[in-house]
């Protein structure tokens, strides 16, 4: 429990400090806000990697998609999410999410490769019953 603790603890800081660079990083999506972020694995500590089933690499980025109800109180939602990321070159990497449940939060995890500087173009797919959303975004990530 602590070490999940620490682990949304250390996203959540990753979380608002994007938000105050970028104004936010979510969406809203049909009848969801969808929370998103990406980031080097190196930013995690090793036994929150490892109780999560993460790599840390120097090459190796994170993924982590919120799906909440885009309504008073925001519950998390589960979902089933699908995607890729596209380098600028073309090259695509197919991400497998991982679920993690604790208590009301809800999160999905997915690593990608990158080398320095690499930009990556995020196509993420969110199936809920009959609803359907796609998620895009972009991100540049840097070697540690």
């Amino acid at each position: 429990m602590r070490i999940l603790i620490a682990f949304i603890l250390t996203l959540s800081s990753f979380i608002v400090s994007a938000n105050s660079v970028q104004g936010g990083q979510y969406k809203e999506l049909g009848p969801w806000q969808v929370h998103y972020i990406a980031f080097p694995s190196t930013f995690i500590q090793p036994s929150i990697a490892k109780a999560y089933g993460l790599e840390r690499s120097n090459y190796k980025g994170v993924i982590n998609i919120s799906v909440l109800a885009n309504k008073k109180g925001t519950p998390a939602q589960k979902a089933k999410l699908t995607g890729e990321a596209k380098n600028l070159l073309g090259t695509k990497q197919v991400l497998e999410f991982k679920e993690v449940v604790d208590g009301d939060a809800i999160y999905y995890l997915a690593q990608v490769d990158f080398r320095n500087e690499e930009v990556y173009r995020f196509k993420v797919n969110i199936n809920q019953g009959n609803n359907f959303q796609v998620l895009n975004f972009q991100q540049k990530f840097y070697v540690d």
